[in-house]
């Protein structure tokens, strides 16, 4: 995995400067199975970096760019009358590709919203009674802008929750930032992205990662990071157990990419808190006071002590 992992990863950031960090999150997220949330202000590139993974993955691509009169039929398909056949015929939505970008998720109504939460989870969409299967890979790159408030529904917390990943993009350093100006003639710089790898070989990478080694001690490590948040008293809502199994999943592709067989406690710290931190709902006197999700998890993982003996499986 790790050769295929850097590859890819080595392919878009040809394209995309200063990114490094954000599209190793993506391709972990991907090859992990689930989804990523990336949340900034406008201009820092959400977009170009969704696309650019995208364009690594020899597959199918959708978009959707959520607005407040979205339907639902505009983004998982909708049953439509034939003439000719005298039925109804199912139209296939954007959902249907592999991996799907939906720009300004916060824009689009609740209605809309909810309509994500089970080809997102189960990989199907359900209409009239009748259930279709989204192809393999399948992954959904949502953005939204935290900022701007006007116009837009806040995502509700099960939908967070099928979020795998959140992260921010932020501004570029000043090297990186010179080299975008600088090639300000090119309008898409994803355009020249030539796909490193199929469809069928993402499918792999995962079925792969499952098979990664995760020691006991480390597992439990996990677990009491997690309850740590539902017992925080500036929680109202902690991790469930859906965190709990995201956080292990990216740890073992995490591992992998590194060329490591087995996920190590400094794996899940540095995963933590984009995997877990939009999980939590602070109670308003925490908010009040200051607090963020973020400080919390590091908090909590500074807290907990992780395992002292933990890593590589016994040799047979």
């Amino acid at each position: 995995m790790n050769a295929k992992f850097q590859e890819i990863l080595a392919i878009s950031e040809r394209y995309i400067f200063g990114q490094g960090a954000n599209l190793r999150l993506l391709l972990t997220a991907l090859l992990a199975g689930g989804h990523v949330l990336l949340e900034d202000v406008p201009g820092t590139g959400k977009t170009s970096l969704a696309k650019a993974l995208a364009a690594a993955i020899d597959g199918q691509h959708g978009r959707v760019q959520f607005t407040p009169d979205l339907l639902p039929s505009d983004v998982i398909g909708a049953n439509v009358y034939d003439q000719k056949l005298g039925d109804f015929e199912f139209k296939p939505g954007p959902v249907f590709c592999n991996i799907l970008l939906g720009d300004e998720i916060n824009r689009a109504s609740p209605k809309v919203q909810s309509a994500l939460l089970e080809v997102m989870e189960e990989h199907q969409v359900t209409l009239d009674g009748q259930t279709y299967l989204v192809e393999r890979p399948f992954m959904v790159i949502a953005t939204q802008n935290p900022v701007e408030q006007l116009g837009t529904y806040p995502l509700p917390e099960a939908q967070l929750d099928r979020f795998m990943v959140r992260t921010g993009i932020g501004h570029p350093d000043r090297q990186s930032a010179m080299t975008v100006v600088a090639e300000a003639a090119k309008l898409d710089r994803t355009v020249g992205i030539k796909p490193v790898a199929e469809a069928g070989q993402v499918v792999a990478l995962q079925t792969q990662a499952l098979q990664a080694h995760a020691a006991e001690s480390v597992l439990d490590y996990i677990l009491q990071i997690c309850e740590a948040t539902r017992s925080d008293p500036r929680c109202a809502l902690g991790v469930s157990m859906r965190g709990a199994l995201a956080l292990t999943r990216c740890a073992k592709v995490f591992a992998l990419a590194q060329g490591r067989p087995y996920i190590t406690p400094d794996d899940v710290k540095a995963l933590a808190v984009p995997v877990l931190a939009h999980r939590l709902m602070l109670v308003p006197d925490a908010v009040i006071d200051g607090a963020t999700p973020e400080a919390v998890v590091r908090q909590v993982v500074a807290q907990t002590a992780p395992p002292t003996v933990a890593g590589a499986p016994a040799v047979q």
